[in-house]
């Protein structure tokens, strides 16, 4: 699984490098800066939420107790969650086959993490079914 998951980070970043190369990231329209924006805040929210636990590139539980706090009472994964906020507004500002297949690779591999670290999270904390079943993953009332 761990393997796996590597295959997934690398598989995001990917997609991500793909639109800054065709520079299909940015866009000076509100409705692509505010999302955008606001997935930047995210991922900063939850990186301090998660303190200084360490990045790992293979998804991997940390040590010291489930997170349930900032965005985390809110979804369980609030870095994903940000990664696809950030992506989909510039893939749709950007409408173009380079753009949707980045963006598919992006979301793709989030949803891969996704399922790869909540296996991993229920083996670890045995009190992560409890928290997933009243926490959504990544969008309340959706997913």
């Amino acid at each position: 699984m761990k393997a796996l998951s590597v295959v997934g980070y690398l598989m995001m970043v990917g997609g991500l490098l793909g639109l800054i190369f065709y520079r299909q990231v940015f866009s000076p329209s509100p409705f692509v800066i505010a999302p955008q924006a606001a997935a930047v805040g995210l991922i900063t929210w939850a990186r301090i939420t998660f303190g200084r636990r360490s990045f790992h590139v293979a998804a991997n539980p940390t040590e010291g107790g489930l997170v349930t706090t900032g965005p985390y009472r809110l979804i369980r994964h609030p870095i994903y969650t940000a990664v696809c906020l950030f992506t989909v507004p510039a893939v749709i500002a950007h409408w173009s086959a380079v753009s949707v297949a980045c963006g598919i690779l992006v979301l793709a591999s989030a949803f891969l993490r996704v399922f790869l670290e909540e296996k991993m999270l229920v083996g670890r904390y045995p009190e992560y079914r409890q928290y997933a079943a009243r926490t959504p993953r990544m969008l309340p009332f959706v997913f």
